[in-house]
């Protein structure tokens, strides 16, 4: 076993440092492209915009970072089937933002039609703003886009030879995820962690302790290298070439996978089921006068030629049929627990992210 001394570790989390700043640089550049056509649209004094009878209609989306290139590949595919039913043709303007902090901009004044995001929770901001004013996990995917699980990415041939959480906690292992404060993936990851930990007291002391999953989550974070503002930042970084390990959405390293970068996915014996939510905003929609085609955008990210997208970049569908369909593409884990094993979204974010939750405790070294 290969264990740094503390120089070592300093230099390294400086040379870190450095690039991840240019990792920065460079995300915000490419975020400013796009192939689908965007335009900014202009509303009047109470924030309404003037459809008009142009032929063009507006759909204004924010999204969280990690769906952007299956969103992306939807879009001008959405476009045509509009256009070839109505002869309208959509445009769209995109944000794309770490969970929590897109959840921010919508309160904040951005008027997104349609929010598409990490975490339920970050729904539940939105609509607890007012903004958000139906049941929107009213249907039949209980308002839920796409499903992904915690797993643990290493480079090829695995060198350190990760198989499960508890090498996290290896002192030669540096690690990577995100900020939970403003990544919605970060929260997942820690939610993940957490419950592992409390899956193995259930097997050593024969029940579930908060206490001991608490100690498992600190030494983990204690080989953290950076906490990036989101999950696409993070495995940015990791492609760079900082940190050994990160922890990330399994779609994440699918999706580079399937373009040639040779990552190992580890699949820990006891992880979490990731879903992500989506929902109309219907204040902003209201305003927007484009019910119609926002409501029809909506279904199509539900259908088979959607969700068949979804699963192309490393999503498992929440369609069934797609679901059935693309089952023998993904590993099943030995033991995977969803939100509700931690005791629900409400008793998690108390527990873990509140001001004296475990996470800042965990952060604050008590």
């Amino acid at each position: 076993m290969v264990v740094r001394n503390s120089v070592q570790r300093s230099n390294m989390k400086s040379y870190s440092y450095l690039i991840i700043g240019i990792i920065c640089i460079t995300i915000l550049l490419i975020g400013c492209s796009s192939s689908v056509t965007t335009v900014t649209p202009i509303a009047d004094d109470q924030g309404n915009i003037d459809q008009g009878n142009s032929g063009e209609v507006t759909i204004v989306i924010g999204a969280y970072s990690v769906a952007k290139d299956a969103i992306e590949e939807l879009l001008p595919l959405f476009q045509q089937k509009w256009l070839d039913e109505t002869g309208q043709k959509v445009v769209y303007q995109q944000s794309y933002e770490a969970s929590g902090t897109q959840a921010r901009a919508i309160i904040g004044g951005f008027d997104a039609d349609i929010a598409i995001l990490a975490m339920e929770g970050d729904i539940d901001t939105i609509e607890a703003a007012g903004l958000i004013t139906h049941d929107w996990r009213n249907n039949e995917y209980k308002g839920m886009i796409s499903r992904s699980i915690v797993v643990l990415g290493a480079r090829e041939g695995n060198p350190l030879h990760i198989q499960d959480w508890n090498d996290l906690t290896r002192p030669d292992v540096r690690v990577l995820y995100p900020n939970p404060k403003t990544s919605g993936g970060a929260q997942w990851d820690i939610n993940a962690i957490f419950g592992a930990g409390l899956k193995l007291s259930e097997q050593k002391m024969g029940y579930a302790d908060e206490k001991y999953a608490k100690n498992f989550l600190s030494q983990v974070h204690a080989n953290v290298e950076s906490l990036d503002k989101s999950g696409r930042a993070s495995m940015a970084a990791f492609e760079y070439g900082v940190g050994d390990v990160i922890v990330t959405y399994e779609n994440e390293l699918r999706a580079r996978i399937s373009k040639g970068i040779a990552y190992e996915i580890i699949i820990p014996e006891h992880t979490l089921l990731i879903e992500n939510p989506i929902a109309i905003v219907d204040k902003h929609v209201d305003n927007h006068q484009n019910r119609e085609v926002v409501e029809s955008f909506y279904n199509y990210m539900m259908s088979e030629e959607a969700q068949n997208v979804f699963v192309k970049y490393g999503f498992r569908a929440v369609n069934e049929q797609v679901a059935v369909a693309s089952e023998d593409q993904f590993e099943q884990p030995a033991d995977l627990f969803d939100i509700e094993y931690l005791g629900g979204w409400d008793y998690v974010r108390e527990l873990l992210y509140s001001k004296r939750g475990i996470w800042y405790q965990v952060l604050a070294d008590l």
